[in-house]
């Protein structure tokens, strides 16, 4: 049972195929612009919108929910039909509102400093299941005024692993919520078949590589997908990528202190972005309890970014949003499956 939005037109027309034809249009309608459950759909006869309610369930069930930042910053934990949980954020800004979704349960991926690595992988999400996290942070924006204008697959899980299923929300986000392919960015840790996928698809997504080194010695030991695709590889799918769809390549870069953050990591950094034309995001490491190291000091963060700055390499430092509500992908999860308490203070 994958909710709500895993029905396609055709087959909410074939649910309504007793109703007149323009039933079907009107839900439809309702579901992905007006961001309403069918109980809320008032251009439906009342017995209509009970039906609906039985026949399309949501596929997410509050399990938690915190702010942060002044409510700048929303987290959901979701409890699913099978027990799985998964976690959306949502970070408002002055001139955008970014949610981002999770498109697994769990992660196979066991990069080490990584909450939802350390969990283990349960399961792929069904395309539903990611399209209701995105109308689920759209409702929040709306609520208070804002129009949600980003989705990054950046919360839990490997997007390229679970490729059809978030492809089909990719494809669905963009044709019935309207949002644009270039304000929507997959992630992946360098999934090379998925990347090279991606560069024959018609939509021109965002591609976001999450790189952490930029030697194989190092990145086998942060990230262990590099042991089968290594980095000269994940290079060269991303320039097959960059060749296809001319869209701007961004590498993140976990800063871990005396892990990655030292200047010679920059000066690797900086000739592997060079070429691409590609941006950096540093991203101070949020801790998490099944990794020691912690993230690197500001200082040294500054000294990283001012470093890649000279070397000609565009970088920005995303600001850790949401760290006393655990807002690092897979910290609330680990930490529900682990017995401990996960409401937070906030709405809800």
């Amino acid at each position: 049972m994958a909710g709500a939005y895993e029905i396609t037109r055709d087959g909410l027309a074939e649910l309504l195929a007793d109703q007149p034809r323009y039933r079907a249009a009107q839900a439809w309608h309702g579901l992905h612009q007006g961001l309403r459950r069918p109980t809320e759909m008032t251009d439906l006869p009342p017995e209509l919108r009970e039906r609906l309610e039985v026949a399309l369930p949501p596929a997410l069930r509050v399990g938690a929910r915190s702010e942060s930042d002044g409510g700048a910053t929303v987290k959901w934990l979701w409890e699913l039909h099978d027990g799985a949980r998964v976690e959306t954020v949502l970070m408002h800004y002055r001139d955008r509102a970014t949610v981002c979704v999770s498109s697994q349960a769990g992660c196979a991926m066991g990069c080490s400093f990584c909450a939802t690595g350390q969990g283990g992988f349960g399961r792929h999400l069904a395309s539903g299941e990611i399209v209701e996290q995105v109308v689920a942070a759209a409702r929040e924006a709306a609520g208070g005024g804002r129009r949600l204008s980003n989705v990054v697959f950046m919360g839990m899980g490997e997007p390229l692993a679970n490729y059809d299923r978030v492809w089909a929300a990719v494809t669905r986000l963009h044709g019935e919520l309207g949002l644009s392919a270039r304000h929507l960015t997959i992630s992946t840790v360098g999934v090379v078949p998925g990347i090279r996928r991606l560069a024959g698809e018609e939509l021109p997504v965002n591609l976001a590589v999450s790189l952490h080194a930029a030697n194989d010695g190092l990145r086998d030991r942060l990230v262990p997908l590099n042991r089968r695709y290594p980095i000269g590889a994940v290079l060269a799918a991303c320039r097959h990528y960059l060749s296809a769809k001319g869209r701007r390549l961004s590498f993140e870069w976990a800063l871990i202190d005396g892990v990655n953050d030292a200047d010679a990591d920059a000066d690797e950094l900086a000739a592997l972005s060079r070429p691409l034309g590609a941006h950096v995001n540093l991203i101070p490491l949020n801790p998490t309890p099944g990794y020691r190291a912690r993230g690197s000091s500001p200082g040294r963060v500054r000294a990283f970014r001012d470093r890649l700055g000279a070397a000609g390499v565009n970088a920005t430092v995303r600001r850790n949003r949401g760290a006393d509500i655990d807002a690092a992908c897979g910290q609330l999860a680990l930490r529900a499956a682990g017995g401990e308490p996960v409401t937070a203070p906030g709405r809800g």
